[in-house]
């Protein structure tokens, strides 16, 4: 939903509010007005403010508006359009949402705890993870998350010294994956992948992909213990540093995992990052995190869920996939070109001031993907974005 938003220069409220229906009918609002009435019974508005000496600001909301840009010579009114990035909260939210103080802003990536933040999936599963009722493979997850604990970041990371089993595992993944790559994924992950040498019998370390991507775009990858808070991580693509776990899926089931592994963060994430344009489009939303409220750092969630994680961009021969999400899923893979049991997915536009659906987590394959012209048109589209909440630090 829009709202358009009247700067007046007047001496009070209540001659402001006398103009309402006129400036309805100035700026060609054929919609019915919302929120707290200030004039006529047909005429609502959203709130008044007063602004700084005799300015205030009038935000109306609109389902249509045709002038951006009009002029009511009685109030000397000036109207834009602007699109609210998420839904409106109530009064008292906004004022909560106002009062509340803002996080401190990181300064360098050792502001950011590795280990501190986990929200889950470290070695601690839940009932319904494949790995649940295995004592061994959650010791050996808790042998791996505890060396991402005591990394520091400048050192080398630590070697994980990966079982025969868990080889296994890679290999299936990679060999499932490799053969869809070629009609399903982006050309710019495409021409990354060949940097990184992945084979089937050996899973990568985690400094030798940090070191190939230092050259490539100047990014690092940071080990961590676990899913970390969304603003710890996305605080951390503001260094660009990326944060990567080192465990790997439960071997019951390979094609199938229910949080981040090493199989989704090195086929997934690790060549996109090597793509000069999407390591910028991540980079983007990074410093979008730094410093802003709650309500902004979920908006930018998802905006990172619908991109990185499971983003799409047009090309000549069709959709194809740049999100990790889709890179690192067979299933969800195939499931973006084809459909599922004759259902296509659905694909729109990507607008970062929209509102964005919910994440979907665990019902299945995404029922809608966001689709980009090309990187540097959703660069764009990002940066237009960011430039409206970044704070001034």
């Amino acid at each position: 939903m829009d709202l358009v938003c009247c700067q007046f220069h007047s001496g009070t409220i209540s001659e402001v509010q006398k103009h309402v229906p006129s400036i309805i009918n100035s700026c060609n609002i054929a919609s019915r007005i919302h929120a707290n009435s200030l004039g006529p019974s047909d005429c609502k508005v959203n709130g008044l403010c007063r602004g700084r000496g005799s300015q205030h600001s009038l935000f109306l909301d609109v389902a249509s508006f045709k002038a951006p840009m009009q002029r009511y010579d009685g109030t000397n009114v000036k109207s834009r359009v602007w699109r609210s990035p998420v839904p409106r909260a109530t009064m008292a939210e906004q004022h909560t949402e106002a009062t509340a103080p803002l996080p401190p802003i990181p300064r360098s990536i050792h502001d950011i705890s590795n280990g501190d933040h986990i929200l889950g999936f470290g070695a601690n599963l839940a009932e319904d993870h494949p790995g649940y009722k295995d004592t061994e493979y959650k010791r050996r997850r808790s042998h791996i998350a505890d060396l991402a604990k005591s990394h520091t970041m400048g050192e080398p990371i630590p070697n994980v010294e990966y079982s025969a089993e868990e080889t296994q595992v890679w290999g299936h993944v990679l060999k499932a994956l490799s053969d869809l790559y070629p009609t399903h994924a982006c050309k710019e992950y495409l021409n990354s992948y060949p940097h990184f040498n992945f084979t089937p019998d050996r899973i990568p370390q985690l400094q030798e992909l940090s070191e190939v991507l230092q050259r490539t775009t100047g990014w690092s990858v940071r080990p961590v213990a676990g899913l970390l808070h969304p603003r710890s991580f996305l605080n951390g693509l503001a260094f660009r540093t990326f944060h990567s776990t080192q465990y790997i899926r439960h071997g019951s089931n390979p094609m199938y995992t229910p949080e981040p592994d090493i199989c989704h963060e090195i086929l997934g994430h690790i060549p996109m990052l090597a793509d000069r344009t999407f390591a910028d489009l991540a980079y983007i939303i990074g410093t979008a995190s730094l410093g802003v409220s709650e309500k902004e750092i979920w908006h930018l969630t998802k905006l990172y869920w619908y991109t990185v994680e499971f983003g799409t961009v047009q090309e000549e021969d069709g959709i194809k996939a740049f999100g990790a999400g889709l890179l690192s899923s067979f299933g969800e893979l195939k499931h973006m070109r084809t459909g599922t049991d004759g259902v296509m997915p659905e694909f729109m536009e990507l607008d970062p001031f929209a509102k964005l659906p919910k994440m979907s987590y665990k019902d299945g394959f995404q029922k809608k993907y966001f689709l980009c012209e090309s990187f540097q048109d959703a660069v764009a589209k990002l940066q237009a974005y960011s430039k409206q909440i970044l704070r001034p630090e």
